[in-house]
């Protein structure tokens, strides 16, 4: 290219852009250099960052290039040749950078005990903070080319973005018990906890962060459908208490025997089950059926779990002693009761 007597950047449509480098290094003294509002100008001679321009217009001079001139010991007067390369910088805010977690969190729910693969999503702001630390951490580093884009620079923080969020998220779920499905509420706070971790890295390069959010953390289908079946039991066990559930499942097994072509008889060998076990079944649902016994007068064997009359000292099931537990108001009690039902007492 020729020697050039006007210096600018008119900017792109799109606000992407992060650093525009000038397409020519041949510069002569009393040019204009025009930097347009939102950006600054940088001059670079041998890697270094020489001289920084600010929005406005300049006429190169000697006097305005100081530390360019003591590098190259620019000549005096004149439309005097010089070599420099000029890049421009984008000092305006980019409010939309999207960013995702690529691989999956594998965690433990801590209120369902169900293995969930996690991810998150969400958006940040950057802002150029400091354009020379900027220039020797980042864009001198990269491949030189005619504009660096954000994505550029998102690829490039993408590993510290990824492990800062990874770890905010496992401590959340982990430490502070919080379930998958309840972390949603918890999103402003671990938004604010991760930017706070990244700020100083960051800034290191050149950067502040404007703005952070973690707009969702979800899981795939399959691994909700393992919390689903666990909610859908857990409010059969509340509506119909032990053996009420008990006995419902043992119906939809009888259930699945009367649609089966062989009967009862090969529902019961398909299941494994003995003739004498399946008439046992058949008794104890008619008992809890046909002739329920109050809860109160059953308790719960505290070695294999079997119910059984409360009156009794051992249990028919396993052989284990049970011995009577009566609350100081005169109230039987049942084993894992935390409150006395007659006077309220906790135990």
């Amino acid at each position: 290219m020729g020697i050039l007597d006007i210096v600018r950047f008119d900017g792109l449509r799109s606000r992407d852009w992060l650093v525009y480098k000038y397409p020519s290094e041949k510069l002569v003294l009393g040019s204009q250099l025009i930097v347009q509002e939102g950006q600054m100008a940088l001059f670079v001679k041998g890697g270094m960052v020489a001289d920084v321009f600010y929005p406005g217009t300049y006429t190169l001079a000697t006097e305005n290039l100081p530390i360019l001139n003591g590098l190259i010991n620019l000549p005096f007067g004149g439309q005097s040749p010089f070599s420099a390369e000029v890049y421009f910088v984008n000092m305006t805010v980019k409010l939309d950078i999207n960013w995702g977690t690529s691989d999956p969190i594998p965690l433990i729910d801590p209120k369902y005990y169900v293995k969930l693969r996690i991810r998150a999503f969400g958006q940040m702001g950057l802002k150029v903070l400091d354009v020379t630390s900027l220039f020797k951490e980042v864009i001198g580093g990269m491949q030189k080319s005619d504009i660096v884009s954000f994505d550029k620079i998102k690829e490039y923080f993408r590993g510290i973005l990824v492990v800062k969020v990874k770890a905010s998220i496992a401590d959340a779920i982990i430490t502070n018990g919080i379930s998958a499905l309840e972390i949603s509420a918890k999103l402003e706070n671990l938004s604010e906890k991760v930017k706070e971790q990244i700020s100083p890295e960051f800034e290191r390069y050149g950067f502040s962060i404007a703005n952070f959010y973690i707009q969702s953390i979800n899981f795939p289908d399959k691994d909700f459908e393992k919390i689903n079946k666990i909610l859908e039991d857990k409010a059969a066990f509340e509506l119909m208490g032990d053996g009420r559930y008990a006995a419902k499942r043992s119906f939809d097994v009888y259930e699945g025997a009367a649609n089966n072509a062989n009967g009862m008889s090969g529902a019961v060998v398909a299941g494994g089950v003995g003739l004498g076990a399946a008439i046992g079944l058949g008794t104890s649902m008619n008992q809890t059926i046909g002739n329920p016994v109050h809860k109160e007068e059953t308790k719960t064997c505290i070695s294999c779990g079997a119910q059984m009359p409360y009156t009794a000292k051992f249990c028919p099931e396993c052989g284990k002693s049970n011995p009577e537990i009566v609350c100081t108001c005169g109230q039987k009690l049942s084993y894992g009761i935390k409150f006395c039902p007659q006077c309220g007492k906790k135990l």
